[in-house]
């Protein structure tokens, strides 16, 4: 079965957030889904775009997609793409689609002239390990990745004048 890998279009955002909530439940983080179709289009195709995705389709039917977006590196003195998440149904995994859309991202990121492609990977998640290794990836172990979020991050954000 081959899929059709192509960038999303406004009308997507609700098979977008759908696809989001399934990871979510293989991640075992539902609960965190706070998104909306709304706050994805505006975050996807508003003025500014955050981020951009793309979907795969097998039979015209969404089954996995790729969000991505920009940041930069100082280090390399240009950009750099971060791939947010990639998820394919599991009933359409190990037929190559994961593959495809990870490659596709690849791909975007020669075509912009990023320095470095990067993502994250929860650490019991080895069939995703194991696939970004089979890819070629390494993992960069020296490093850890902090957040703020929430309350806390708006009590730190909080301006002075307050």
């Amino acid at each position: 079965m081959r899929a059709m890998i192509r960038p999303a279009i406004p009308d997507d955002c609700g098979t977008i957030l759908s696809l989001i909530r399934e990871l979510a439940v293989y991640e075992k983080m539902e609960a965190e889904v706070v998104a909306t179709s709304e706050l994805i289009r505006d975050s996807l195709f508003g003025d500014r775009p955050d981020a951009e995705c793309l979907l795969a389709e097998v039979e015209n039917k969404s089954v996995g997609f790729a969000l991505y977006f920009f940041n930069y590196s100082t280090f390399l003195g240009r950009r750099g793409l971060y791939l947010e998440d990639l998820f394919v149904q599991p009933e359409f995994r190990k037929q190559g689609i994961g593959k495809a859309l990870f490659k596709k991202v690849a791909e975007v990121a020669v075509e912009r002239n990023c320095g470095r492609m990067e993502w994250s990977v929860l650490d019991w998640n080895e069939p995703s390990i194991e696939f970004y290794k089979s890819m070629g990836a390494v993992a960069m172990e020296e490093w850890t990745v902090y957040r703020l979020a929430g309350a806390t991050l708006k009590a730190v954000g909080k301006s002075n004048s307050d």
